[in-house]
């Protein structure tokens, strides 16, 4: 049953022009191809990717951030309410106006004491300054070398240039140089991979990781503080990012993949499935850009404040009020568990 199944789902009329065959992947006359097995690698390097990140942030990361004045924020923490825990783990982490009422009678505090409890309780389940400084320092120096790596390989190939040469000699064609952006792919890089579009999967890879290299940059300087220089970098990045995903990949890449072929090869699955999974991108892409006109817009209007993509800090209570709380909240408390246990 299931070599049935697999034989099926692998079957050359699917993902293959209808004159090839698997057995036109072997390798053969000093070609060597991609092969799915070859996927399982990636098992191996995200466990490899996961101690380099580890010790990045720890070695790199972290020195780059205090040099750059980000310090690691103290964060007091709720005085434990059974009656609350319960309800922000449970029910919702913002609750309404009604229902803030409730607990306020439920527990014996006032509705300001509430509000202030749940705004206290989201902000301890938020990541630190320091901890998104280190993510966004990271993928920012993971995209530079995947970036400047496939530019590397990519920049004496004809096909980089040439968007035609992607379909020349097809399938009959090498991808060892190329191997350094399909590590790590999901559905529309492993099919690239396994049905050898190496050529163009290397080109999607370059075009999305020159946008995102600037967004990870301003983020970093966001964190510390940069603002006029994030702003200005912001803008950059909106700039190529339209460039790269609303022109390049549509008018460059999918005219590649959509209209070349055929002049090669009759349409097949295979043909039509890479094609849909990469429009579905691009309508991402869309909706993406629209995001970043958007902040764009509040920039100019000088309303952009903060990383619009990241949690915000909320405000929290005055040092008087806290100091309240902390003295009534043992009482209260126990009253809150009591009445609790009552319902």
């Amino acid at each position: 049953m299931l070599q049935t199944l697999s034989d099926w789902f692998w079957w050359d009329h699917l993902w293959l022009p209808r004159n090839l065959t698997w057995a036109d992947l072997e390798d053969s006359e000093g070609y060597v191809y991609a092969k799915a097995s070859h996927l399982y690698v990636t098992v191996l390097y995200a466990i490899v990717f996961m101690i380099a990140r580890h010790f990045f942030e720890r070695l790199i990361a972290t020195p780059l951030a205090k040099m750059m004045g980000i310090k690691n924020q103290v964060r007091l923490k709720v005085t434990y309410n059974v009656v609350l825990e319960n309800f922000f783990v449970s029910i919702s982490k913002h609750p309404t106006r009604s229902q803030i009422e409730g607990l306020s009678k439920k527990c014996s505090w006032t509705v300001r004491m509430i509000e202030r409890w749940f705004r206290r309780r989201r902000n301890q389940d938020r990541p630190s300054l320091m901890k998104k400084f280190r993510e966004a320092c990271w993928r920012c120096t993971f995209y530079l070398l995947a970036f400047s790596g496939g530019i590397a390989v990519l920049i004496d190939k004809p096909w980089f240039y040439d968007t035609w040469e992607v379909w020349v000699g097809y399938p009959k064609q090498d991808f060892k140089e190329q191997v350094i952006h399909h590590l790590a792919t999901i559905i529309l890089l492993s099919f690239s991979w396994c049905a050898n579009y190496i050529r163009v999967g290397t080109l999607v890879m370059v075009v999305h990781d020159s946008s995102d290299i600037l967004l990870e940059s301003a983020k970093m300087l966001n964190y510390a503080g940069w603002k006029s220089v994030c702003n200005s970098l912001f803008i950059v990045f909106a700039a190529v990012f339209i460039i790269t995903r609303l022109v390049i990949f549509p008018f460059w890449i999918i005219h590649c993949t959509w209209v070349y072929p055929i002049h090669h090869y009759p349409p097949f699955f295979g043909y039509y499935f890479f094609n849909v999974m990469l429009v579905v991108l691009q309508l991402l892409h869309i909706f993406w850009a629209y995001l970043i006109l958007q902040m764009v817009a509040k920039f100019f209007s000088s309303k952009l404040d903060g990383d619009d993509r990241s949690d915000q800090e909320e405000c929290d209570w005055s040092d008087d009020e806290d100091e309240g709380m902390k003295n009534g909240a043992g009482s209260k408390n126990n009253l809150a568990v009591n009445s609790h246990h009552s319902h």
